[in-house]
């Protein structure tokens, strides 16, 4: 899943045919690296969305808005100031790299035409957007870079801008067979990763499509390759190119099974027969938009959620701790019946030992068995017997206190684990709200001088089965406990992951309470997927009908307790389920 230089490519050709000509209305930066830009063109308005962010960086055209913060961060205010109403006069790509060039034309504070340009840097966790002047040097970008960053360049306001040459790669577009021939043959690696590893813009999926192509094996060593084999390999690089120069870009996904699992601006013959099947998509920005939309919004809420995530995580391993040093404690106490025995047989057959012995062997009739029962020879039998019996007693309170604590903490270990599994599956900021409050509640987190409850707009996940039967799945502990206690009625059916932390999944079963055999499949899919067990081939799942959930008096949120339930094993698949929109 690479956006690679040929990605890239099909970008620019795209932006080019919509953008170039229109206006520049409006100027957002919705994140810290997210800019978002509204052109007006003749056909009707366009929205750019520009991202820089380290683990997702993109750039395509979409049709999506995103709330904008009240005050708009500097970047923002100096493009607007620079740019707001400018035209587009040009895209391009500098080769095959990971880099866009948007030019735009704009009248300065005197009424002075001049030119500007924003430059996209798609390159993983060192992405960037940086703002320039006609002379190439920096005005300001929106991740400044100083020395003490990068020892390869600064980006600063008034430094001059340039490519970075981090790697010894060619240019692909510039290739004939005798170079290509000379580059490969000399790594001694497998075909395919020669290709990437030596030409801008290549990523490992498009060097296994080349080599398909050219019906090679692309784990084939280079040195292995004959005269024959690097014609027939020049033949699909040559074909690749006059794509890529002639604009013919057919974007497409490749799928096994249901999955998703690479993308690319041309097709991939490489994901053809078998569980492998690709589909084309309209542009390369619907796809993009497709591809990564679920992933960038994932992405954003992890970063949203990390302070929630770092207090559950050292409540967490706090009460690991915690429960661990008492488990040995318990394990310490596990002699207290063998003390107590002793006491009684030294009461009953005391009598018999010889005074200053250290040892006494009786019959322990409990067990009918003859035992060795150490003894402190400065004691006497009776003296000896007290001891035992103070010694049991001690363990025994200690028993019951620990017996009552590590309870406890078990139950605070299992809530915390839940928490952590609400946080997993939370799309959206509002999801986080019911989270934070529940943490509020439980004492892991201070509310602040004055402040109120927060307003909770989060709701329940919805879905409708194949069977027309409306599927209901909580987000967080108080949205499963508001769901099975105040929703959900008698005859509605509960299902939960055996012994691990997931949400309540709650299926409308009518006055009836009858289900079709699917309709219980697809609920347990819904509540394997929504566990901890996710990932696991197949997950146990605990379903019973609502009126048979109970919640015990002083209960954590979310925690219920049922005697009687059927069960399944199923896998986590819910991609035939179909989501409500609410």
């Amino acid at each position: 899943m690479a956006f690679d230089g040929v990605t890239i490519a099909a970008v620019a050709a795209e932006l080019k045919r919509e953008l170039v000509g229109g206006r520049l209305t409006k100027i957002a930066q919705p994140e810290s690296d997210e800019l978002l830009l509204t052109i007006k063109q003749p056909d009707g308005q366009k929205r750019l969305f520009l991202s820089a962010e380290a683990s997702l960086p993109l750039v395509y055209l979409t049709g999506a808005n995103k709330p904008s913060p009240m005050t708009a961060p500097g970047f923002c205010m100096l493009l607007r100031k620079h740019l707001q109403n400018g035209r587009i006069i040009s895209v391009s790509q500098p080769g095959l790299e990971r880099i866009l060039r948007i030019e735009v034309e704009h009248l300065d504070e005197m009424g002075d035409l001049r030119r500007k340009t924003l430059i996209i840097e798609i390159m993983g966790k060192h992405s960037n957007i940086i703002f320039c002047d006609k002379e190439g040097r920096i005005i300001d970008s929106i991740k400044r870079v100083s020395a003490a960053v990068s020892s390869v360049r600064e980006v600063l306001p008034g430094k001059p801008y340039f490519i970075p040459q981090t790697q010894d790669k060619h240019d692909i577009l510039c290739v004939d067979q005798s170079s290509l021939q000379d580059v490969l043959s000399s790594k001694p690696q497998p075909l395919y990763k020669a290709i990437y590893g030596s030409y801008t813009g290549i990523s490992p999926v498009l060097a296994q499509e080349l080599c398909c192509r050219a019906r090679l094996d692309g784990e084939r060593p280079t040195a292995a390759l004959t005269g024959d084999d690097y014609h027939a390999l020049y033949a699909a690089v040559e074909a690749l190119v006059r794509e890529i120069r002639e604009e013919r870009f057919s974007p497409c996904i490749a799928y096994t099974g249901s999955r998703p699992v690479e993308f690319a601006a041309l097709p991939l013959t490489l994901y053809q027969g078998g569980a492998d099947h690709t589909e084309s998509c309209p542009s390369i920005s619907a796809l993009l938009e497709r591809f990564y939309a679920e992933k960038n919004a994932l992405s954003r809420i992890r970063q949203k959620s990390a302070d929630l995530r770092r207090i559950v995580q050292t409540a967490l391993e706090r009460n690991v701790k915690k429960y661990d040093l008492q488990l040995r404690q318990m394990k310490d106490t596990e002699k207290r019946e063998t003390f107590r025995v002793y006491g009684e047989l030294l009461n009953t057959y005391g009598y018999s030992a010889e005074p200053g012995a250290r040892s006494l062997e009786a019959l322990n009739y409990y067990t009918n068995e003859t035992i060795t029962i150490p003894l402190d020879p400065t004691l006497s039998a009776t003296e000896n017997a007290q001891r035992y019996f103070d010694r049991y007693g001690k363990l025994k309170r200690t028993f019951e206190a620990l017996s009552k604590l590590t309870e406890e903490v078990k139950e605070e270990i299992d809530h915390l684990e839940s928490i952590g599994a609400s946080l997993d599956i939370a799309q959206q900021e509002e999801d986080l709200v019911e989270i934070k409050e529940e943490l509020i509640e439980s004492g892991y987190i201070r509310r602040k001088g004055g402040a109120k409850k927060a307003r909770v707009t989060s709701r329940p996940f919805h879905y409708l089965s194949s069977d027309g039967f409306h599927i209901y799945v909580g987000k967080n502990n108080y949205q499963n406990d508001a769901l099975t206690f105040r929703f959900a009625s008698g005859n509605d059916w509960w299902f939960h992951a055996k012994k691990i932390p997931g949400s309540h999944v709650i299926v409308k079963a009518g006055s009836s309470g009858e289900l079709p055999d699917r309709t219980f499949e697809e609920a347990a899919r819904l509540a394997a997927y929504y566990s901890k067990g996710r990932e696991q081939e197949k997950v146990e799942i605990d379903y019973v009908q609502k009126k048979q959930i109970k919640k015990p008096n002083g209960a954590k949120p979310g925690f219920v307790v049922y005697y009687t339930n059927y069960s399944m094993a199923i896998d986590s698949d819910i991609s035939g389920i179909r989501l409500l929109d609410d």
